[in-house]
């Protein structure tokens, strides 16, 4: 079993791509400014988001179902009680990692993404751990 820090190093260098749940188009909102941070930091960002059309200057997608590429690192950016179906969602998908936003925590959730075998990380802040870790991504 590896520790939480682990786990946050282990995604922070290995994916190169986060797709964000919940993104939004308010820079004053972290689910825009997390989001942005990360894309200045060399990551790809592709933002789900059923009520917009570009955020970081990137497409968005409606639902993970609906990105036509390999999705792996899933951030979310939704309310705790969502979180379990956005796991079900991400694993429907292929995901092999989901990253629950500062603040977001399930235990639902977490047994939904170790049962499938997806890394797992909640209630820890994407820039906060880019920050403390120093790490960028490594492109593939």
């Amino acid at each position: 079993m590896s520790t939480t820090d682990e786990v946050v190093e282990q995604i922070l260098s290995t994916y190169d791509t986060i797709t964000v749940v919940g993104a939004s188009a308010n820079p004053a909102k972290a689910a825009n400014d997390v989001p942005a941070y990360m894309q200045q930091h060399g990551w790809r960002i592709i933002p789900v988001n059923p009520h917009a059309d570009e955020i970081v200057g990137e497409k968005v997608y409606r639902s993970l179902a609906d990105i036509p590429e390999q999705v792996g690192l899933v951030d979310v950016f939704r309310p705790s009680h969502d979180a379990p179906e956005v796991a079900r969602q991400a694993v429907a998908a292929g995901a092999s990692a989901i990253w629950l936003q500062l603040g977001i925590a399930s235990a639902e959730a977490r047994a939904i993404a170790e049962d499938a075998g997806l890394l797992y990380v909640e209630d820890r802040c994407l820039i906060i751990e880019q920050r403390r870790t120093g790490l960028a991504p490594t492109k593939s």
